[in-house]
């Protein structure tokens, strides 16, 4: 038996369906919206219903926008000759932050995790090999991230794209500014010695 509400215990477990949010969190989030005046639960609704319903993918990059193609399709850029895929739109968001890259981007949403039930066909593949065989670009850049399922999403990818004669290559991984090397794990100072290049 539970020691909520009905509607409570349904809110905590609404809550508890979103990323990063356990129990604790999720209960914490339920009462300090019960206690609050009604109208920031309508705001919050109406928030939620709201970027249900406009937001959608950019015909073109696939990133999520409200009008497509979206603002970075339709505006020119430095370089038109790079795409840069990367695995979700928070990680565009993260390598356009550092103002070194002035191309294009593809969003995935997502990477291949058998484990998860994630294969090609559930990512944004298939729109990626149609933009890319009909397009000028001369390279693409994969940044997915240097996990498991991100290695094996770049490969995939490698292998589909090479054969349109396109340059393929990868954003390196290792240590990063400021690391100290003793502090360090294998797998990551490996691969800083496997991605090493000529100064």
């Amino acid at each position: 038996m539970s020691a909520h509400t009905q509607s409570l215990q349904e809110l905590i477990d609404a809550f508890s369906m979103l990323p990063g949010i356990g129990r604790k969190s999720a209960t914490r989030l339920a009462f300090y919206l019960v206690r609050q005046p009604a109208e920031t639960s309508v705001k919050l609704a109406t928030a939620i219903t709201s970027a249900r319903t406009r937001i959608r993918f950019c015909e073109v990059c696939q990133n999520l926008c409200e009008t497509s193609p979206c603002d970075r399709c339709a505006k020119p850029v430095k370089d038109e000759h790079q795409l840069c895929v990367v695995e979700s739109p928070q990680d565009l968001v993260a390598i356009e932050s550092t103002h070194e890259f002035h191309g294009r981007f593809h969003v995935l949403h997502g990477a291949i995790s058998p484990l998860d039930g994630i294969s090609p066909s559930d990512l944004k593949i298939r729109e990626l090999i149609m933009r890319l065989s009909d397009s000028k670009f001369t390279e693409v850049i994969l940044a997915t991230n240097p996990s498991i399922e991100g290695e094996a999403t770049a490969a995939y990818l490698k292998r589909l794209i090479e054969p349109l004669g396109i340059k393929v290559t990868r954003i390196a991984s290792g240590l990063p500014m400021g690391a100290q090397l003793e502090y360090a794990d294998k797998a990551t100072l490996g691969r800083s010695l496997l991605d090493r290049r000529e100064i």
